[in-house]
């Protein structure tokens, strides 16, 4: 099981927080840093504000050395196909070949009305999420000297360079993630390296990967490695059960009553359910630390949680 940090920064973090525990992560030998794609968040939107994920990736990019940079996940509606290929491509180049990109469509109205982005509703924005995989696909596999054309329903790409290239000589993996049970399998068949499924309980998990399973026997890989499966879960972990329950109030969280989507408890009781995840097909495993500031929280995992799970 490889494990991964995710964060969402709209939380309430700076660059300067996102850097430390990038670095300390990278220090402690997890193998990637995630961050989310938000603007605001459903509930807090105090200060400090957001911070873009694609500029705060390209400092970071800078500023690590081996860890592995991605969003979990970037937002369709919030940039054009090809700009977005472009960034991501540079930032590939800017960290030498560690960066993923995560797509999704987009789903909190609120933050598009708050910045004037738009937000066309749900079928509009997932065939905008087919067209932007299929462009940003097409972009990096163009061969250097040739051109890239796409004409499509929302988006007409003519003769384009198709440059710069990425790094990575396929291109950034690409992750598809959601709970939808027809087009999202469909799309992570056709277009992802990755299918995570974020926050959601062991049953439903498992009956998501089989809806990909299922949809790549339809679709289809000829000559493409096999999909990673990972999935997403808030963590709150303690050397025993008090500094579990300290732990989830200081986050507001219930420490007796955890949702789909949350996994409590000391690294045993931990490394127990995150086994579950492996036996239905999962090798990645995005922790959701709600608390950026909470180094003390990543180093236990790292040391306890981290072995157990070899």
């Amino acid at each position: 099981m490889r494990l991964c940090v995710f964060t969402e920064p709209q939380l309430g973090a700076t660059y300067e927080d996102q850097l430390a525990i990038a670095r300390r992560a990278e220090e402690l030998g997890f193998e990637a840093f995630f961050r989310s794609d938000h603007f605001l968040s459903p509930g807090n939107d105090g200060p400090p504000g957001p911070t873009d994920s694609w500029v705060t990736l390209g400092a970071l990019a800078r500023e690590t050395s081996t860890i592995r940079l991605g969003t979990l996940v970037s937002s369709a509606t919030f940039r054009l196909p090809g700009p977005l290929a472009i960034a991501v491509a540079q930032v590939d180049a800017m960290s030498g070949g560690r960066v993923e990109l995560g797509l999704g469509t987009g789903w909190l109205e609120r933050e598009h009305s708050a910045y004037g982005i738009p937000f066309p509703p749900i079928g509009e924005r997932f065939d905008r999420l087919t067209e932007q995989l299929e462009i940003i696909k097409g972009l990096w596999a163009t061969p250097d000297g040739a051109t890239y054309s796409f004409e499509g329903r929302h988006y007409d790409l003519v003769e384009s360079p198709a440059l710069p290239k990425p790094v990575q000589p396929a291109g950034p993996p690409v992750i598809i993630g959601g709970k939808g049970a027809k087009r999202t399998p469909a799309l992570a068949a056709r277009y992802a390296d990755e299918f995570n499924v974020p926050f959601s309980s062991l049953p439903d998990t498992d009956a998501q990967y089989r809806r990909v399973v299922a949809a790549i026997e339809q679709e289809g890989r000829d000559g493409r490695a096999p999909i990673v499966f990972s999935f997403a879960q808030t963590i709150v972990c303690g050397r025993d059960e008090a500094e579990v329950r300290r732990r989830a109030e200081a986050l507001g969280l219930d420490p007796k009553k955890p949702q789909d989507g949350q996994l409590y408890g000391t690294p045993e009781r931990l490394a127990e359910q995150i086994h579950g995840f492996v036996q239905a097909g999962a090798s990645r495993a995005f922790l959701q630390l709600l608390d950026l500031r909470d180094l003390d929280h990543l180093e236990l995992i790292a040391a306890e949680l981290t072995p157990r799970l070899a």
